[in-house]
């Protein structure tokens, strides 16, 4: 008896664009190469033209489509402009970009404050709306990926703008996961953990902090940043056709762990 399954093709990216936010570095650099190689054509975004021309060249002598977004996800206008620009809104989003700062009650001023909710909350949503209005605007479905944090959860001293920030966007994937689905568009989020990312360097060089890794992480070490690419993908693919709403930790079950 022969059978023909497809499985395997409904992980592929292929023939879809997907804008990749924050992509020039950390872990958005390695979703936006997992999900090049997956066939899709990777949007990089960043600031800096130097940085981003980098990132462009590695991908295309890799063989890899790519082109840039070069904008502060924080300046709406540019971010209109940029959609304004294009003959239709990507296929995937993935809102990555966003800011770490760590700060007590008595050092985080209200400045802080909303500069860290503006930039991992405020700006997603800003991202989504133009975004998912171009798709629906269009008759297209797509697909949107949050990339939160454990933190949006749970908690530790010394934190608190970045987690009601986190916190928010869980939130948010929540709110656009149930509006959107009628129109054939997908919301989840990515909680990651502890991440070796160039964000988190004085951590991971950091003796104390690496015996609270040791003692929390069941795993016993920080995550490498390729490691959150396949789950990107995945949700970003067909194989996840029926996942909405959902929010995938990755964080080798430290937040299981008591």
């Amino acid at each position: 008896m022969n059978a023909n399954f497809n499985h395997a093709n409904r992980f592929g990216l292929q023939g879809r664009q997907a804008l990749v936010t924050g992509s020039v570095r950390g872990l958005g650099w390695e979703i936006a190469k997992a999900m090049a190689e997956a066939g899709a054509h990777v949007i990089i975004n960043g600031r800096d033209p130097e940085t981003l021309a980098d990132r462009v060249e590695e991908l295309t002598d890799a063989g890899l489509t790519t082109s840039t977004a070069p904008f502060d996800v924080n300046d709406e206008a540019a971010v209109d402009a940029w959609f304004n620009s294009q003959d239709t809104a990507p296929d995937i989003l993935v809102n990555n970009a966003g800011l770490r700062h760590r700060a007590t009650l008595g050092e985080c001023t209200i400045e802080d404050f909303n500069r860290l909710v503006q930039g991992n909350l405020t700006s997603a949503f800003s991202l989504a709306r133009k975004w998912a209005l171009g798709r629906i605007n269009s008759g297209l479905p797509g697909a949107l990926i949050n990339i939160t944090s454990i933190a949006g959860t749970r908690a530790r001293p010394g934190d608190a703008a970045y987690t009601a920030a986190k916190g928010g966007l869980e939130a948010l994937t929540r709110s656009l996961a149930v509006e959107l689905a009628p129109k054939g568009i997908r919301v989840n989020a990515i909680a990651p953990g502890y991440f070796a990312t160039e964000a988190n360097a004085a951590w991971v060089n950091d003796p104390n902090v690496q015996q609270f890794v040791e003692a929390r992480i069941p795993a016993k070490r920080w995550g490498r940043p390729d490691e959150i690419a396949g789950a990107a993908v995945f949700l970003a693919s067909d194989a996840a056709s029926y996942v909405n709403g959902h929010v995938l930790v990755i964080d080798a079950g430290m937040t299981i762990n008591y």
